[in-house]
């Protein structure tokens, strides 16, 4: 998984704008179905009381993501600021896990990881709205090599612990 993870960050750096525009229109095209699902599902309700609730929401995806689709620039700003947005929680989110695994080995990719993402997600926030025809690629893609780096170099403590269990229960040096 690790690996697969720097691969995909790679693809994400080398083709920056197009990593926008494409995110712009798979999210929309994901809206559109929510929309489309929640729309009957409305119409399939038995209680009236949300009836009207659940069709405004489900046009409010639907719209929302028929926009992103039709005009999938504008769709990859808003989701540019979003992604960074989305970078500086997970660098909290990744600083807190680092700290809690700081006994065990390679807990600092997890918190490389967590600065990588955080940077990232400020050099976005930054540089708002310019930042769209570079930065979900080459920036997301960063972070992806990293959080993939990190990945690979846990998984391979973890198996070497494992192997060393082993190694002790059948008393092998």
């Amino acid at each position: 998984m690790g690996v697969l993870t720097v691969a995909l960050g790679a693809v994400l750096i080398i083709y920056p704008f197009t990593t926008a525009t494409v995110t712009s229109v798979f999210v929309g095209s994901i809206l559109i179905l929510v929309g489309v699902a929640d729309l009957v599902l409305a119409l399939a309700s038995q209680t009236p009381g949300t009836f009207f609730l659940d069709i405004l929401l489900a046009a409010l995806y639907g719209f929302g993501g028929i926009v992103l689709v039709s005009h999938p620039y504008e769709g990859a700003e808003s989701l540019t600021l979003l992604v960074g947005v989305i970078l500086v929680v997970r660098a909290i989110v990744a600083l807190i896990a680092a700290f809690r695994m700081r006994p065990l080995d390679g807990w600092g990719w997890y918190l490389a990881d967590g600065i990588a993402s955080g940077v990232a997600g400020g050099l976005i926030i930054a540089k708002w709205p310019s930042s769209t025809s570079w930065a979900v690629g080459t920036l997301l893609g960063a972070a992806v090599i990293v959080s993939g780096c990190a990945r690979i170099y846990f998984a391979a403590r973890v198996n070497q612990g494992a192997k060393d269990v082993q190694k002790a229960v059948r008393g092998t040096p």
